[in-house]
Protein backbone atom coordinates (compact mmCIF):
# COMPACT_ATOMS: atom_id res chain seq x y z
CA UNK A 1 0.00 0.00 0.00
CA UNK A 2 2.97 2.28 0.76
CA UNK A 3 4.20 1.76 -2.61
CA UNK A 4 1.24 2.25 -4.34
CA UNK A 5 0.92 5.76 -2.43
CA UNK A 6 4.13 6.43 -3.28
CA UNK A 7 3.60 5.68 -6.68
CA UNK A 8 0.40 7.61 -7.09
CA UNK A 9 2.27 11.04 -5.56
CA UNK A 10 5.40 10.23 -7.93
CA UNK A 11 2.82 10.34 -10.63
CA UNK A 12 1.00 13.13 -9.55
CA UNK A 13 4.55 15.51 -9.01
CA UNK A 14 5.46 14.28 -12.56
CA UNK A 15 2.42 15.46 -13.91
CA UNK A 16 2.53 18.62 -12.51
CA UNK A 17 6.20 19.65 -13.42
CA UNK A 18 4.78 18.69 -16.92
CA UNK A 19 1.98 20.62 -16.83
CA UNK A 20 3.81 23.93 -15.28
CA UNK A 21 7.10 23.98 -17.68
CA UNK A 22 4.70 23.39 -20.48
CA UNK A 23 2.87 26.34 -19.70
CA UNK A 24 6.00 28.22 -19.28
CA UNK A 25 7.18 27.32 -22.33
CA UNK A 26 4.22 27.99 -24.40
CA UNK A 27 3.35 31.19 -22.22
CA UNK A 28 6.85 32.35 -23.76
CA UNK A 29 6.12 30.95 -27.36
CA UNK A 30 2.62 32.79 -27.52
CA UNK A 31 3.60 36.73 -26.00
CA UNK A 32 5.01 36.63 -29.79
CA UNK A 33 2.45 35.22 -31.33
CA UNK A 34 -0.40 37.24 -30.38
CA UNK A 35 2.30 40.66 -30.36
CA UNK A 36 3.33 39.98 -33.86
CA UNK A 37 0.25 41.77 -35.04
CA UNK A 38 0.49 44.19 -32.28
CA UNK A 39 3.94 45.82 -32.04
CA UNK A 40 5.99 43.28 -34.07
CA UNK A 41 4.72 45.20 -37.50
CA UNK A 42 5.62 48.26 -36.16
CA UNK A 43 8.35 48.18 -34.45
CA UNK A 44 10.40 45.78 -36.39
CA UNK A 45 8.70 45.40 -39.75
CA UNK A 46 7.80 49.19 -40.64
CA UNK A 47 7.09 49.95 -44.32
CA UNK A 48 5.27 52.13 -46.19
CA UNK A 49 2.31 49.32 -46.11
CA UNK A 50 0.85 48.32 -43.09
CA UNK A 51 -0.36 44.35 -44.91
CA UNK A 52 3.46 44.22 -46.04
CA UNK A 53 4.44 44.71 -42.48
CA UNK A 54 1.98 42.53 -40.95
CA UNK A 55 2.76 39.74 -43.11
CA UNK A 56 6.51 40.13 -42.37
CA UNK A 57 5.31 39.60 -38.70
CA UNK A 58 3.30 36.30 -39.40
CA UNK A 59 6.20 35.79 -41.51
CA UNK A 60 8.94 35.94 -38.44
CA UNK A 61 6.02 34.08 -36.37
CA UNK A 62 5.96 31.28 -39.02
CA UNK A 63 9.77 31.10 -39.30
CA UNK A 64 11.00 29.34 -35.82
CA UNK A 65 7.93 26.10 -37.01
CA UNK A 66 10.52 25.19 -39.56
CA UNK A 67 13.67 25.23 -36.96
CA UNK A 68 11.24 22.87 -34.56
CA UNK A 69 11.72 19.88 -36.52
CA UNK A 70 15.22 20.59 -36.02
CA UNK A 71 15.58 21.50 -32.69
CA UNK A 72 13.09 18.25 -31.72
CA UNK A 73 15.79 16.18 -33.59
CA UNK A 74 18.35 17.28 -31.59
CA UNK A 75 16.45 17.16 -27.93
CA UNK A 76 14.90 14.27 -28.51
CA UNK A 77 18.47 12.12 -29.28
CA UNK A 78 19.42 13.26 -26.05
CA UNK A 79 15.61 12.35 -24.42
CA UNK A 80 15.87 8.67 -25.96
CA UNK A 81 19.75 8.53 -25.32
CA UNK A 82 19.91 10.02 -22.01
CA UNK A 83 16.46 10.74 -20.39
CA UNK A 84 13.32 12.78 -20.44
CA UNK A 85 14.31 14.78 -17.11
CA UNK A 86 17.49 16.36 -18.44
CA UNK A 87 16.78 17.07 -21.29
CA UNK A 88 13.15 19.07 -20.19
CA UNK A 89 15.84 20.86 -18.44
CA UNK A 90 17.54 22.06 -21.21
CA UNK A 91 15.05 23.04 -23.08
CA UNK A 92 13.02 25.34 -20.65
CA UNK A 93 16.43 27.22 -20.10
CA UNK A 94 17.18 27.56 -23.42
CA UNK A 95 13.07 28.83 -24.48
CA UNK A 96 13.17 31.26 -21.05
CA UNK A 97 16.55 32.87 -22.09
CA UNK A 98 15.55 33.58 -25.93
CA UNK A 99 12.16 35.43 -24.56
CA UNK A 100 13.35 37.30 -22.08
CA UNK A 101 16.07 39.10 -24.49
CA UNK A 102 13.21 39.62 -26.85
CA UNK A 103 11.87 42.00 -24.20
CA UNK A 104 15.36 43.70 -24.06
CA UNK A 105 15.48 44.29 -27.97
CA UNK A 106 15.98 47.65 -29.01
CA UNK A 107 13.79 48.63 -32.00
CA UNK A 108 14.08 49.12 -36.11
CA UNK A 109 14.43 52.98 -35.12
CA UNK A 110 17.09 52.29 -32.48
CA UNK A 111 19.27 50.22 -34.11
CA UNK A 112 17.92 49.55 -38.06
CA UNK A 113 18.46 46.03 -39.67
CA UNK A 114 19.67 44.16 -36.84
CA UNK A 115 16.69 45.07 -34.78
CA UNK A 116 14.90 42.24 -37.21
CA UNK A 117 17.92 40.03 -37.46
CA UNK A 118 18.12 39.70 -33.93
CA UNK A 119 14.55 39.15 -33.55
CA UNK A 120 14.41 36.56 -35.85
CA UNK A 121 17.48 34.81 -34.54
CA UNK A 122 15.91 34.93 -30.85
CA UNK A 123 13.04 33.43 -32.42
CA UNK A 124 14.77 30.68 -34.25
CA UNK A 125 16.41 29.44 -30.51
CA UNK A 126 12.96 29.34 -29.38
CA UNK A 127 12.36 27.08 -31.85
CA UNK A 128 14.83 24.78 -30.97
CA UNK A 129 13.57 24.68 -27.53
CA UNK A 130 10.02 24.17 -28.15
CA UNK A 131 10.80 21.58 -30.83
CA UNK A 132 12.15 19.64 -28.16
CA UNK A 133 9.70 20.83 -25.23
CA UNK A 134 6.46 19.34 -26.02
CA UNK A 135 7.51 15.46 -26.53
CA UNK A 136 9.30 15.11 -23.32
CA UNK A 137 6.33 17.28 -21.77
CA UNK A 138 4.26 14.53 -23.22
CA UNK A 139 6.18 11.65 -22.02
CA UNK A 140 6.87 12.66 -18.91
CA UNK A 141 3.03 12.32 -18.07
CA UNK A 142 2.20 9.04 -19.83
CA UNK A 143 4.82 7.17 -19.01
CA UNK A 144 4.41 8.08 -15.07
CA UNK A 145 0.76 7.24 -16.27
CA UNK A 146 -1.60 4.25 -15.01
CA UNK A 147 -2.10 2.39 -18.30
CA UNK A 148 -6.22 2.92 -18.00
CA UNK A 149 -5.48 6.77 -17.07
CA UNK A 150 -3.14 8.28 -20.07
CA UNK A 151 -5.81 9.56 -21.90
CA UNK A 152 -6.26 12.03 -18.97
CA UNK A 153 -2.48 12.56 -18.19
CA UNK A 154 -1.57 12.55 -21.97
CA UNK A 155 -3.76 15.28 -22.08
CA UNK A 156 -2.91 17.76 -19.08
CA UNK A 157 0.66 18.66 -21.33
CA UNK A 158 -1.64 20.03 -23.24
CA UNK A 159 -3.66 22.21 -21.12
CA UNK A 160 -0.44 23.66 -20.24
CA UNK A 161 -0.87 24.94 -24.57
CA UNK A 162 -3.78 26.81 -22.88
CA UNK A 163 -2.54 27.66 -19.81
CA UNK A 164 0.21 29.48 -21.32
CA UNK A 165 -1.37 31.34 -24.28
CA UNK A 166 -3.66 32.22 -21.66
CA UNK A 167 -1.60 33.35 -19.24
CA UNK A 168 0.17 35.28 -22.50
CA UNK A 169 -3.11 36.85 -23.72
CA UNK A 170 -3.89 38.06 -20.47
CA UNK A 171 -0.99 39.82 -19.42
CA UNK A 172 -0.92 41.66 -23.15
CA UNK A 173 -4.84 42.76 -22.25
CA UNK A 174 -4.24 43.91 -19.07
CA UNK A 175 -1.07 46.13 -20.50
CA UNK A 176 -3.71 47.62 -23.10
CA UNK A 177 -5.32 49.55 -20.14
CA UNK A 178 -2.15 52.06 -20.40
CA UNK A 179 -1.98 54.28 -23.43
CA UNK A 180 -1.15 52.72 -27.06
CA UNK A 181 1.99 55.11 -26.87
CA UNK A 182 3.28 53.41 -23.62
CA UNK A 183 2.64 50.11 -24.31
CA UNK A 184 4.48 50.16 -28.07
CA UNK A 185 7.69 51.98 -26.07
CA UNK A 186 7.80 49.91 -22.73
CA UNK A 187 4.53 47.88 -22.37
CA UNK A 188 4.89 44.88 -24.31
CA UNK A 189 8.42 44.16 -22.84
CA UNK A 190 7.31 43.29 -19.25
CA UNK A 191 5.57 40.00 -19.92
CA UNK A 192 8.48 38.71 -22.10
CA UNK A 193 10.81 40.04 -18.93
CA UNK A 194 8.96 38.71 -15.93
CA UNK A 195 9.11 34.93 -18.02
CA UNK A 196 12.70 34.86 -16.04
CA UNK A 197 10.51 34.19 -12.67
CA UNK A 198 8.24 31.77 -14.39
CA UNK A 199 11.04 29.44 -15.91
CA UNK A 200 12.78 30.03 -12.27
CA UNK A 201 10.03 28.00 -11.05
CA UNK A 202 9.70 25.43 -13.37
CA UNK A 203 13.29 24.05 -13.22
CA UNK A 204 13.04 24.37 -9.52
CA UNK A 205 10.23 21.61 -10.16
CA UNK A 206 11.68 19.75 -13.21
CA UNK A 207 14.97 19.32 -10.97
CA UNK A 208 13.06 17.28 -8.34
CA UNK A 209 11.05 14.71 -10.59
CA UNK A 210 13.04 11.12 -11.42
CA UNK A 211 13.49 9.66 -14.75
CA UNK A 212 10.28 8.09 -16.08
CA UNK A 213 9.57 4.28 -15.56
CA UNK A 214 8.95 3.34 -19.10
CA UNK A 215 12.64 4.82 -19.82
CA UNK A 216 14.32 3.22 -16.74
CA UNK A 217 12.74 0.20 -18.12
CA UNK A 218 14.09 0.62 -21.48
CA UNK A 219 17.91 1.85 -20.04
CA UNK A 220 17.64 -1.42 -17.81
CA UNK A 221 16.62 -4.36 -20.57
CA UNK A 222 19.50 -2.46 -23.10
CA UNK A 223 16.89 -1.41 -25.21
CA UNK A 224 18.36 2.18 -25.83
CA UNK A 225 18.88 3.55 -29.79
CA UNK A 226 22.14 3.65 -30.83
CA UNK A 227 20.89 6.58 -32.86
CA UNK A 228 16.95 7.18 -32.46
CA UNK A 229 15.82 8.99 -35.60
CA UNK A 230 17.58 6.43 -37.90
CA UNK A 231 15.72 3.67 -36.32
CA UNK A 232 12.59 5.90 -36.25
CA UNK A 233 12.68 6.43 -39.98
CA UNK A 234 13.59 3.23 -40.51
CA UNK A 235 10.71 1.21 -37.99
CA UNK A 236 8.54 3.90 -37.81
CA UNK A 237 8.09 6.08 -41.12
CA UNK A 238 4.65 5.09 -41.38
CA UNK A 239 3.69 6.33 -37.87
CA UNK A 240 5.57 9.59 -38.35
CA UNK A 241 4.06 10.04 -41.37
CA UNK A 242 0.46 9.48 -39.82
CA UNK A 243 1.50 11.63 -36.70
CA UNK A 244 2.44 14.61 -39.58
CA UNK A 245 -1.08 14.11 -41.00
CA UNK A 246 -2.86 13.96 -37.80
CA UNK A 247 -1.25 17.44 -36.32
CA UNK A 248 -2.40 19.12 -39.15
CA UNK A 249 -5.98 19.76 -38.54
CA UNK A 250 -4.76 20.50 -34.77
CA UNK A 251 -2.68 22.99 -35.45
CA UNK A 252 -3.70 25.54 -38.39
CA UNK A 253 -7.20 25.75 -37.35
CA UNK A 254 -5.88 26.40 -33.64
CA UNK A 255 -3.68 29.21 -34.89
CA UNK A 256 -6.84 30.55 -37.26
CA UNK A 257 -8.88 30.89 -33.74
CA UNK A 258 -6.40 32.33 -31.70
CA UNK A 259 -3.59 34.28 -34.19
CA UNK A 260 -5.19 35.48 -37.22
CA UNK A 261 -8.32 36.34 -35.36
CA UNK A 262 -6.34 39.32 -33.54
CA UNK A 263 -5.55 41.33 -36.91
CA UNK A 264 -8.18 40.07 -38.86
CA UNK A 265 -11.30 41.21 -36.58
CA UNK A 266 -9.05 44.38 -35.46
CA UNK A 267 -8.16 45.23 -39.11
CA UNK A 268 -11.08 43.91 -41.29
CA UNK A 269 -14.00 44.03 -39.40
CA UNK A 270 -13.23 47.10 -37.01
CA UNK A 271 -13.44 45.35 -33.51
CA UNK A 272 -11.13 46.87 -30.86
CA UNK A 273 -8.15 44.89 -29.67
CA UNK A 274 -9.36 44.48 -26.05
CA UNK A 275 -13.00 43.12 -27.51
CA UNK A 276 -10.82 40.26 -29.68
CA UNK A 277 -7.96 39.53 -26.81
CA UNK A 278 -10.81 38.91 -24.48
CA UNK A 279 -12.71 36.82 -26.49
CA UNK A 280 -9.84 34.77 -27.33
CA UNK A 281 -8.91 34.63 -23.30
CA UNK A 282 -12.61 33.56 -22.54
CA UNK A 283 -12.43 30.90 -25.07
CA UNK A 284 -8.91 30.02 -23.94
CA UNK A 285 -10.22 29.55 -20.51
CA UNK A 286 -12.96 26.91 -22.08
CA UNK A 287 -10.98 24.95 -23.64
CA UNK A 288 -8.26 24.65 -20.66
CA UNK A 289 -10.95 23.01 -18.79
CA UNK A 290 -12.57 20.97 -21.18
CA UNK A 291 -9.47 19.21 -22.45
CA UNK A 292 -8.70 17.29 -19.34
CA UNK A 293 -12.68 15.94 -19.59
CA UNK A 294 -12.06 15.28 -23.02
CA UNK A 295 -8.70 13.31 -22.18
CA UNK A 296 -10.76 11.20 -19.29
CA UNK A 297 -13.25 10.56 -21.62
CA UNK A 298 -10.86 9.12 -24.12
CA UNK A 299 -9.73 6.46 -21.53
CA UNK A 300 -13.33 5.53 -22.37
CA UNK A 301 -14.16 5.19 -25.49
CA UNK A 302 -10.98 5.35 -27.24
CA UNK A 303 -8.52 8.02 -28.69
CA UNK A 304 -10.34 7.97 -32.69
CA UNK A 305 -13.70 8.45 -31.85
CA UNK A 306 -13.06 12.00 -30.09
CA UNK A 307 -10.17 13.22 -32.13
CA UNK A 308 -12.81 12.33 -35.80
CA UNK A 309 -15.54 13.97 -33.92
CA UNK A 310 -13.62 17.28 -32.94
CA UNK A 311 -12.35 17.27 -36.56
CA UNK A 312 -15.69 16.89 -38.15
CA UNK A 313 -17.11 19.75 -35.93
CA UNK A 314 -13.91 22.08 -36.99
CA UNK A 315 -14.90 21.45 -40.32
CA UNK A 316 -18.75 21.86 -40.12
CA UNK A 317 -17.73 25.04 -38.30
CA UNK A 318 -15.51 26.86 -40.80
CA UNK A 319 -17.95 28.65 -42.53
CA UNK A 320 -20.49 29.69 -39.67
CA UNK A 321 -17.30 31.16 -37.57
CA UNK A 322 -16.78 33.54 -40.03
CA UNK A 323 -20.25 34.84 -40.71
CA UNK A 324 -20.77 35.06 -37.25
CA UNK A 325 -17.56 37.69 -37.27
CA UNK A 326 -18.91 39.35 -40.21
CA UNK A 327 -22.30 40.32 -37.48
CA UNK A 328 -19.79 42.73 -35.87
CA UNK A 329 -20.74 41.80 -32.78
CA UNK A 330 -18.67 41.82 -29.59
CA UNK A 331 -20.76 39.28 -28.90
CA UNK A 332 -21.16 36.91 -31.42
CA UNK A 333 -16.91 37.65 -32.15
CA UNK A 334 -16.48 35.99 -28.21
CA UNK A 335 -18.93 33.25 -29.05
CA UNK A 336 -17.64 32.46 -32.46
CA UNK A 337 -14.46 31.54 -30.55
CA UNK A 338 -15.58 29.71 -27.83
CA UNK A 339 -17.23 27.47 -29.87
CA UNK A 340 -13.95 27.51 -32.39
CA UNK A 341 -11.10 27.52 -29.72
CA UNK A 342 -12.87 26.26 -26.80
CA UNK A 343 -14.92 23.48 -27.38
CA UNK A 344 -14.18 22.31 -31.19
CA UNK A 345 -10.75 22.13 -30.77
CA UNK A 346 -10.68 20.65 -27.26
CA UNK A 347 -10.82 16.67 -28.17
CA UNK A 348 -8.44 16.79 -30.85
CA UNK A 349 -5.66 18.34 -28.86
CA UNK A 350 -6.69 16.16 -25.56
CA UNK A 351 -6.14 12.86 -27.43
CA UNK A 352 -3.81 13.61 -29.77
CA UNK A 353 -0.20 13.81 -27.51
CA UNK A 354 -1.47 10.54 -25.97
CA UNK A 355 -2.53 8.82 -29.27
CA UNK A 356 0.88 9.97 -30.89
CA UNK A 357 2.98 8.03 -27.68
CA UNK A 358 1.10 5.29 -28.00
CA UNK A 359 1.84 4.41 -31.82
CA UNK A 360 5.83 4.91 -31.12
CA UNK A 361 8.24 2.47 -28.56
CA UNK A 362 10.35 3.36 -25.78
CA UNK A 363 13.20 3.90 -27.65
CA UNK A 364 12.35 6.13 -30.05
CA UNK A 365 8.88 7.52 -28.71
CA UNK A 366 10.65 10.71 -27.83
CA UNK A 367 12.16 11.46 -31.35
CA UNK A 368 8.99 9.76 -33.16
CA UNK A 369 6.20 11.77 -31.31
CA UNK A 370 8.19 14.81 -31.41
CA UNK A 371 9.28 14.74 -35.08
CA UNK A 372 5.84 13.86 -36.64
CA UNK A 373 4.34 16.95 -34.01
CA UNK A 374 7.22 19.68 -35.19
CA UNK A 375 7.04 18.46 -38.88
CA UNK A 376 3.02 18.84 -38.94
CA UNK A 377 3.42 22.10 -36.72
CA UNK A 378 6.10 23.33 -39.43
CA UNK A 379 3.81 22.78 -42.33
CA UNK A 380 0.41 23.95 -40.75
CA UNK A 381 0.73 25.40 -37.78
CA UNK A 382 3.50 28.55 -38.31
CA UNK A 383 2.03 29.09 -42.05
CA UNK A 384 -1.75 29.22 -40.95
CA UNK A 385 -2.03 32.78 -39.99
CA UNK A 386 0.07 34.03 -42.93
CA UNK A 387 -1.56 31.34 -45.39
CA UNK A 388 -4.77 33.04 -43.95
CA UNK A 389 -3.81 36.86 -44.45
CA UNK A 390 -2.14 36.12 -48.15
CA UNK A 391 -5.33 34.59 -49.17
CA UNK A 392 -7.47 37.82 -48.00
CA UNK A 393 -4.85 40.12 -49.78
CA UNK A 394 -5.51 37.93 -52.93
CA UNK A 395 -9.28 37.05 -53.02
CA UNK A 396 -10.17 41.26 -51.76
CA UNK A 397 -10.63 40.78 -48.40
CA UNK A 398 -13.10 37.88 -48.67
CA UNK A 399 -12.59 35.30 -46.20
CA UNK A 400 -14.42 32.40 -47.72
CA UNK A 401 -10.78 30.76 -48.98
CA UNK A 402 -9.59 30.92 -45.48
CA UNK A 403 -13.00 28.87 -44.44
CA UNK A 404 -12.16 26.67 -47.62
CA UNK A 405 -8.33 26.65 -45.93
CA UNK A 406 -10.26 25.31 -42.47
CA UNK A 407 -11.73 22.26 -44.07
CA UNK A 408 -8.57 21.39 -46.33
CA UNK A 409 -6.40 21.12 -43.24
CA UNK A 410 -9.37 18.79 -41.75
CA UNK A 411 -9.54 16.28 -44.93
CA UNK A 412 -5.74 16.00 -44.90
CA UNK A 413 -6.23 14.92 -41.03
CA UNK A 414 -8.88 12.71 -41.60
CA UNK A 415 -7.19 10.69 -44.16
CA UNK A 416 -4.02 10.18 -41.40
CA UNK A 417 -6.29 8.76 -38.36
CA UNK A 418 -8.35 6.17 -40.36
CA UNK A 419 -4.53 4.50 -40.46
CA UNK A 420 -4.39 4.23 -37.05
CA UNK A 421 -5.66 1.26 -35.14
CA UNK A 422 -7.67 2.51 -31.54
CA UNK A 423 -4.44 2.61 -29.60
CA UNK A 424 -5.53 3.15 -25.80
CA UNK A 425 -4.73 -0.46 -25.04
CA UNK A 426 -1.10 -0.05 -25.85
CA UNK A 427 0.66 -1.64 -23.38
CA UNK A 428 4.58 -0.12 -22.51
CA UNK A 429 5.64 -2.71 -20.62
CA UNK A 430 5.11 -5.20 -23.11
CA UNK A 431 6.35 -3.46 -25.91
CA UNK A 432 9.49 -2.47 -24.15
CA UNK A 433 10.85 -6.35 -24.60
CA UNK A 434 9.73 -6.68 -28.60
CA UNK A 435 10.52 -5.17 -31.55
CA UNK A 436 9.53 -1.76 -32.54
CA UNK A 437 5.72 -2.00 -35.00
CA UNK A 438 3.93 1.16 -36.27
CA UNK A 439 0.40 0.51 -34.98
CA UNK A 440 -1.54 0.69 -38.04
CA UNK A 441 -4.87 -0.89 -39.79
Amino acid sequence: MENQQLSKKTATKALVASLIGSSIEWYDYFLYGTLAALVFSKLFFPTTDPVVGLMLAYASFAIPFFIRPLGGVIFSHIGDKIGRKKTLVLTLSLMGTATVLIGLLPSYESIGIWAPVLLISLRLVQGLGIGGEWGGALLLAVEYAPKERRGFFGSIPQTGVTIGMLLGTLSISLLTGISEEKFLAWGWRIPFILSAVLVFIGLWIRNGIDETPAFQEAKNKGNIAKVPIVDTLKYHWKSVLIAVGAKVVETAPFYIFSTFIISYATGNLGFKNTAVLNAVTIATLVTTIAIPFMGALSDKVGRKPLYIGGTVAIMLFAFPYFYLLQLGSTLWLTIATIIGLGLLWAPVTAVLGTMFSEIFSTNVRYTGVTLGYQLGAALAGGTAPLIATTLLNIYNNSWVPVAIYIIFTGIISLIAIFSVRETKNVDYDKENSTSPKTITG
